[in-house]
């Protein structure tokens, strides 16, 4: 059985002021050091972010950021990899504070190997309940990605990913995402 350590979210923004180089999420006050992700899950993540942020900023729909960290709840911070920010949204936050304000309009997680079910289930659930409109949960080795919004979820094993309600005409291929001849 593994220790858990409980902080307040004013706890939480201090260890983040002094953090060198460690990831923190803070899970309804439980706080979780995130590893490093490898090589893979950062390539796919870097393909899914210059995407939307290409798509975005070109129909100026809103911001993409990546690792940013967003309260959900006031005792639960999750930095998602890829993030989408609705320009709504934007008009509503302090751009120079973090952790932003409210769920991403659309969260993607890639999963790594050291990534539990169960946690990963608790954090879609956290980001649909403050807001979110979508995550996109994505399984590199089984080249599966998993869509969840408040109808439902649905898997992807080929095609294009797409978010109509939040990026009219978005599509990327899941080839492309999942090319492994770039990393060889």
């Amino acid at each position: 059985m593994s220790a858990t350590t409980r902080i307040s979210f004013d706890e939480f923004l201090k260890m983040q002021e002094t953090a060198d180089a460690i990831c923190y999420e803070l899970d309804e006050g439980e706080l979780l050091v995130t590893p490093s992700p490898p090589l893979r899950h950062n390539e796919i993540r870097y393909r899914i972010h210059q995407a939307l942020r290409q798509f975005s900023r070109t129909h100026k729909l809103g911001y993409v950021t990546g690792e940013t960290d967003f309260l959900l709840a006031p005792d639960t911070v999750r930095r998602p990899d890829v993030a989408f920010v609705t320009t709504a949204h934007l008009q509503r936050i302090d751009i120079d504070r973090s952790p932003v304000r409210g769920a991403p309009g659309l969260a993607v997680e890639v999963i790594s190997p050291s990534n539990l079910a169960q946690d990963t289930f608790k954090k879609i659930h956290q980001y649909l309940a403050a807001g979110s409109d979508v995550v996109w949960v994505v399984y590199p080795p089984l080249k599966v990605i998993e869509v969840h919004d408040h109808t439902g979820t649905h898997e992807l094993t080929q095609g294009f990913l797409k978010a109509e309600k939040l990026l009219p005409g978005f599509k990327l291929s899941l080839a492309e995402i999942f090319d492994d001849d770039l990393l060889k």
